[in-house]
This record gives structure tokens, sequence and C-alpha cells, in this order.
């Protein structure tokens, strides 16, 4: 396991405080606030402390109503919504510096019915070996970028990350609004299918509202322009297992008002369509670039 990996596990072990509420750290990843898949990922690591152990969880929702701040810690605050003979719900409120900034609901089922069973069929993209990491991409280029870029795309990670189609941050060609990433950790995981998960909700936030931009011709480094996470949803399907290679294959169906909408599917080698997502985020230019 690399470093960068066990510092992400370490992140989402949370700190029980006395009332019965948990506290999380932050990374700096060199963004202008908390990484949302941080704060999903910590969520439902908090969640899981009052659910039965025979359960894991088919869905979360999530909504961001303020950016995270880097330097504070994180406050998980769990209400248990209901507890059936099947399925559990649960509600989590992030909280910093006194206010909400997030909440979540995430459902949990005890799976010992399999039902009726179809699904897509996964694209047919070439295999995770024949890409280049997001790293290794980055490292081209690295002398041209500021050091808060250098930060957040250089040096170790712990998911490692290898686009299909490469976009140039600084001079992004419109294209249509398809991505398809490989992604895996960037080490081997314990056998805990909730932290197969958690690490797949933490993964999930990276490049998957950009896949609005690409018709555009923007990225996250053009001038000016604003980006950020307004919710955020997975569906589990089956078994996940973020030590080997996934295909998250997405694209977005519209952007309007100032809102991008993507959604995604997750599919491991084998073909199976593992997890479902949705997520819609902020794309604008901000009112002081107009001015």
């Amino acid at each position: 396991m690399t470093q960068a990996l066990d510092n992400l596990l370490t992140l989402l072990e949370l700190t029980p405080l006395q009332d019965g509420r948990y506290q999380g750290e932050c990374e700096h990843l060199g963004l202008p606030q908390v990484y949302g898949g941080q704060v999903i990922g910590q969520a439902l690591s908090a969640a899981r402390y009052t659910v039965p152990n025979d359960r894991i969880v088919h869905s979360f929702h999530s909504y961001f109503l303020y950016p995270g701040d880097s330097d504070q810690p994180i406050i998980y605050d769990i209400e248990n919504l209901r507890d059936g003979k099947s399925f559990s719900t649960r509600r989590v409120k992030a909280i910093q510096n006194g206010r909400p900034i997030f909440f979540l609901t995430a459902s949990y089922q005890q799976c010992d019915d399999p039902g009726f069973e179809h699904q897509n069929t996964m694209p047919d993209i070439p295999g995770p070996e024949n890409y280049l990491s997001e790293s290794a991409l980055f490292a081209k280029f690295a002398d041209k970028m500021p050091p808060a870029a250098q930060k957040l795309f250089g040096g170790e990670k712990p998911i490692e990350i290898r686009p299909v189609h490469v976009i140039n941050p600084l001079k992004p060609e419109k294209m249509a609004p398809r991505q398809y990433l490989w992604i895996r950790s960037n080490g081997q995981l314990p056998d805990n299918q909730l932290l197969h998960q958690y690490l797949l909700g933490y993964a999930s936030d990276w490049g998957f509202i950009t896949t609005a931009l690409q018709p555009h011709g923007v990225t996250l480094m053009t001038p000016g322009f604003q980006v950020a996470t307004i919710d955020h949803s997975i569906w589990f399907h089956r078994p996940v297992k973020m030590d080997e290679w996934l295909l998250f294959a997405t694209e977005s169906p519209n952007a309007t008002n100032g809102r991008g909408l993507v959604r995604g599917e997750i599919y491991n080698q084998k073909g199976e369509l593992i997890a479902s997502a949705m997520q819609e985020g902020v794309m604008r230019f901000s009112k002081k670039s107009k001015e």
C-alpha cells in the first residue's frame, strides 16, 4: 500500500466525540475548498457506526451547501431515520464552524435475495494498460502550471486515474460531453466492502462534472471559471473492488442556467455494472471575471 493511500484510509477513520458525533480531519489538495469526495467518504464512514454489520450501502444522495475549509475539522452528526427488516436509512449532517455545509442520506440493505438481474453493456474501451495516469500526463507540462495545480495533480495519489481522452487543461479543444476513466486504488485494500464503497464515493467526485465542460472548451484551469458540486448520488449495484481496475464511463446530457448535469456508470473488467452515479454542479464564469 502506498503512503498516499494509507493517508487516505486514515482520513476516513473518524474520531468519536462524547456527544455521539464524529470528527474528521481535512486534506489539503491545493483546492480553494475541501474536496467533495472527502466529505462524501467521511459521511459514509460516519454513518456506518450506527448501522447493523450485515447491511451495506445500496445508495446515497447528497447536497453540498457551503464550501468546506481545509484548515478546520468537520463534525458529522448522524440521524437514524429507519431500521426495517431489510433496509436501514441514515441522514448525515456535516458541520463546520457551527453551520451545516453538507447533507447525505444513505440507504443500507441486508443483501440476502438476489432477485431479477439485468444491466447495460459495458462500453468497448481498451484496457487501462493502454493509457498513462493523470500524474504521468501532468508531469509532462508541470513546469507550466501554477503551484496550486502542481499540488493538485502532481505527485503520488491514493487513487490512480487513467483517462482515455487526454485534454490539455491550458488549451482545451471542444469535445463531445463523454469521458472514460480507468480508476483503481494505489495499493491493495482490506476485504471490507464498506471501505471499498467509501473509496468509490471519494473517487467518483474527481473529474465527474468536468465532463460537462468539454463541449465548451473550458477546464478547471480556465481563468475566472467557477466549478462546484451541488449534489451527488450513487447507486451501488454489485460488490465494489477498488483495488482492481474499474471503468468510469461518464456523459453530460445537459447544461443550462450555469449548471451542468453528468451521469456515470462504473464497470469492472468482467463487464459487470458495479454502480451508477449522477451529479449536478455549478459551471460558469465568476462575476468578477465579467467585469
